[in-house]
């Protein structure tokens, strides 16, 4: 039996990076992010004398997990570092990998790392009004690299699901975005963990 779902209003504060009508709201403390840095000294130090302060929140509508639907939401990430290394989301890939997702930024200024199963790396500038394309089968994780708070708009197919796994099993992106002066830098991820050429190929099979 098909359901036909009434239309949905939700406004978003692009400074506060909070949304009305969401059906769920999360957030991950620096303590949370345990591993994902490559100080983890620092990383343990930064959580005690900030009293693990949170690092990004999100606020969703989802509509449910079934294909041919849209969830959406908006994310807020604080500023900040642990050490040279910027504040950033834990990233993932779609649990079906090849559903893709748009990024619609609002206010702040941050970085979209997004890899290929192959390892190979793309960097996407997010400023306020910059849309975002996340094709299928990209990791991608959100970087702020501003003083301010970084707040985006998100969407993605209902069925898309999340895989977290996969960057723990890589011990992290091929690369870490560091900061560098004024600005920012790529550095190899020295224990950076290649995917086989089998889990290469599992990956980009279609997932439909």
């Amino acid at each position: 039996m098909t359901i036909v779902r009434e239309p949905v209003t939700c406004l978003v504060d692009p400074f506060a990076g909070r949304m009305s009508g969401h059906s769920g709201r999360y957030e991950k403390r620096l303590s949370d992010l345990a591993g994902v840095y490559e100080n983890a000294g620092a990383h343990e130090a930064l959580v005690k004398s900030l009293n693990d302060p949170v690092v990004y929140s999100v606020e969703d509508f989802r509509p449910g997990t079934h294909s041919g639907d849209l969830n959406y939401g908006v994310t807020r990430m604080n500023p900040g570092r642990v050490d040279r290394e910027f504040f950033l989301t834990r990233g993932h890939i779609h649990a079906q990998a090849d559903r893709p997702e748009i990024y619609y930024g609002q206010s702040g200024h941050g970085l979209m790392q997004l890899e290929s199963p192959k390892g190979e790396t793309r960097i996407v500038e997010i400023t306020a009004q910059t849309i975002c394309y996340v094709p299928p089968y990209w990791i991608h994780r959100s970087i702020n690299i501003g003083e301010t708070d970084l707040v985006m708009v998100f969407a993605y197919p209902s069925d898309s699901g999340q895989n977290y796994s996969i960057i723990e099993k890589s011990n992290g992106m091929r690369h870490r975005v560091m900061k560098s002066g004024n600005g920012w830098e790529l550095v190899d991820n020295a224990c950076y963990n290649p995917r086989t050429g089998e889990e290469v190929a599992d990956l980009m099979k279609n997932n439909s």
